[in-house]
Order: C-alpha cells, then structure tokens, then sequence
C-alpha cells in the first residue's frame, strides 16, 4: 500500500469529489461518511484501468467469475462453504436488501431491526412496502448484544424477515456464535427468514472470531440471505457491486426470480473491482486492518486524556466507533454542537434510531493526524467538558 498516512485533509479535499469531500467548509474535519481516507489497492486500480483501456464499460447478466472468487474468499477467511450457484449479483448491498424483501414479502409485513443500527435499514423496508419493527440491541456496561427474548417476541408475533446487520454498525458488534446459533434456532422455529448484511465482515480485527449467518442457519433449518461487497473492506462504494448469496436451497430458489435488471443494472466496473479485492488484494485488506486498530487505540487514549467524558464502545470489526456525547451535555444530537462549534464532522446518532440520542459516530480510517486534530478540537471547543467524567473503554 503506498504510504498516504501524511497525506493531509487538504490535499485529499482538492482531489476527491465524493460527499465525504464536498458536503461541508473546507475548515471542517470530515468524519463522518463510510469511505476511507487510504488509496484504493493498487490492484484494483489496475484492473480498473484494464477495463476502460478494453473498453469494456457494457452490461451484465449475473455474478460470472465473481461467484467463484467470492466463495475463495469467504472459504479462506471464515471457512464457510459457499456455494458459486447460489451468488446473486445487485447494484449494492441496499439494493440487495430491497430487493431480497420484495420477494420475500410480495404483500408487505413486518420486518424486524436492532437499533441502533444503519440508518438506511429504515428507510429500506419502507422503500419494500412493508413495515419496521424495532428490537433494539440490549446494552450493559457498554456491552452491546442481541435480545433474543425480543426477537422471539417479535417473531412469534408475526414479523416474517429479520434484518440483520453482522458485524452490526454503528457499534462494531461482532455477534457471538451462540448468540447467532440461537437466533437461527428461533428463526427455523418461526420460519423466519434472515437478511444478514455482511458488508463490514472482511475488516474483523485480529483475535476476533466472525462467523457468517448462513454458516450455521442452513444446518439448524434457518432460512437465509447474505448481502455483501467489497465495498467496504476495500474503499469501493461508488463503484456499485454486491452479492446476494443464498444460505439454502429454498431461499435459492426464490432468489431465482430476481428480476433481470437486478443484475444488468450493476456496473461492470464494479464487478472487476471486487474481483480485484478478492482474489488479489487480500494484503491490502490486511494492512489497512493494522492501521484501523491502531487507529482505535490511538482514539482511546486521546479520549481518555483530552475527553474523558466521552464513552467509546470499541469496535472489534470495521473503522466506524459509535461515541457516547451525553457527559458532555451537547444535547440529543452533539453532531450538529461539533461541527459548528468544532469544525469536526460526525454521523449523528439520531437517524440510527432513538436510541442514538446524545450519541455520534466517528470514522477511524484516515491518517492519526486527522483523529487526533479531531479530538483537540473537540477538547478546545468544550474545555470543561476535558476535567469531568469518567470513560470505560470496551476491550
């Protein structure tokens, strides 16, 4: 990976056109969208460039040799058998979401959510007709899991699909395989299927354990969808690809009706792009892991020295750290506080749900130097707030 650990917010401002550049004043720290601040693996740079020097730039049909290279991954990384047959192609992982539920729920119903959890979740049930019900994550000491009693609750009361984010954003959530293996125990009860999005799983951070859903769904007769891309793991979003794996045979089944659009629609780019990352670009992926994790830390002692009334619940998977701002007293939605008072822009925590009040989300992928400008000056713009409170770090 070339060396853009120096490289500062301004230079990257003057080059980059995504939202994440473009959104807010040049004096404003961007920390807020899903990208990264690293250059894109210089793998897939090249096969991008190969693609347009072949003008290859024409439509799609389905997944090709993407199946084949996902399944690779998915059985060296999390030794989860994959079968090529049952990978479906989308635009991205939203719209393999929408899609997989309108299926699933031709007539609408009610789809269950763990708040908080990716704003988009809401919305994208409503863009499929049907209905959200809210099992929020239950949370102690800073500890964040599913509640299972709830989900029972909800499923036995006629919720038909469960949205699951796994690792869960915006906590970094790395769901315990009992837990998972639970959930798939009241899923096959309830005859509820399971839409598992994956999307952060290849950014795990070392010493933890992810365990794909429809790993264990299909042998406890669970009824399963995976939706994933590289498009996180590897700074990919604009380029617009995803897969939809089926975990079972019936789900396969109805994964074949997709429309055919569902694929043409998707860009080629795209799809040599994830390819790209992988079959190649797996030390890529590795390094920019090492930089996230030592990144989380540098977070957690600049927390503890300059905010120590802040709360971090640690990430154990991805680069986005969910901030606990309600010992600061900046109100329900401290991202609005920050970025005029500051100059630093977070995710509110409001749109992932109302137990995102007093909470915001901060982006760990940039170069420390960002990170830490950040934390000053937060310090600087609520000096009082630096000599009160007390912080926990979740291990």
């Amino acid at each position: 990976m070339a060396n853009d650990e120096e490289d500062p917010v301004g230079t990257l401002r003057g080059v980059r056109t995504s939202i994440k550049w473009t959104r807010y004043a040049p004096d404003v720290l961007p920390l807020f969208v899903a990208e990264m601040d690293h250059e894109v693996a210089p793998e897939i740079r090249q096969a991008l460039v190969e693609r347009v020097q072949q003008s290859d730039l024409g439509y799609l049909d389905g997944p090709g040799p993407l199946a084949p290279a996902f399944a690779q991954f998915a059985r060296d990384r999390w030794d989860w058998d994959v079968d090529p047959a049952r990978v479906y192609l989308a635009t991205d992982v939203s719209v393999g979401i929408v899609e997989t539920l309108r299926l699933a729920l031709p007539d609408g119903g009610r789809v269950a959510i763990t708040p908080p959890v990716y704003p988009p979740f809401f919305e994208l049930v409503e863009e499929a007709r049907c209905q959200v019900e809210e099992v929020p994550l239950t949370e102690r000491w800073g500890v964040y899991r599913l509640d299972l009693d709830g989900l029972e609750r909800a499923f036995a009361g006629g919720v038909r699909v469960f949205l699951l984010c796994n690792p869960h954003n915006p906590v970094g959530l790395v769901h315990d395989r009992a837990d998972l293996e639970a959930l798939a125990t009241l899923a096959a009860r309830y005859d509820v299927l399971v839409i598992s999005d994956e999307i952060h799983a290849p950014l795990t951070h070392p010493g933890v354990q992810f365990t794909p859903f429809a790993a264990i769904a299909e042998p406890l007769g669970a009824r399963s969808v995976c939706v994933t891309s590289a498009s996180k793991g590897w700074n990919l979003a604009g380029v617009k690809c995803s897969v939809i794996v089926a975990g079972d045979a019936r789900t396969a089944e109805l994964l074949d009706t997709l429309w055919e659009e569902v694929a043409c629609r998707t860009s080629i780019l795209g799809l040599h792009a994830n390819l790209a990352a992988f079959t190649l670009a797996v030390g890529w992926l590795e390094d920019v892991i090492d930089r996230i994790v030592a990144n989380d830390r540098l977070l957690a002692k600049l927390l503890a020295e300059h905010l120590p009334g802040v709360v971090y619940a640690r990430p154990r998977a991805g680069y986005l750290a969910w901030l606990d701002f309600r010992g600061l007293g900046l109100g329900d939605d401290p991202a609005v506080q920050l970025r005029e008072h500051a100059f630093v822009a977070l995710n509110s925590g409001l749109p992932f749900g109302t137990e995102g009040r007093g909470f915001a989300r901060i982006n760990l992928a940039c170069s420390p130097d960002t990170l830490r400008e950040a934390v000053l000056r937060i310090a600087a713009a609520y000096p009082s707030s630096a000599q009160e409170g007390v912080v926990w770090h979740v291990a």
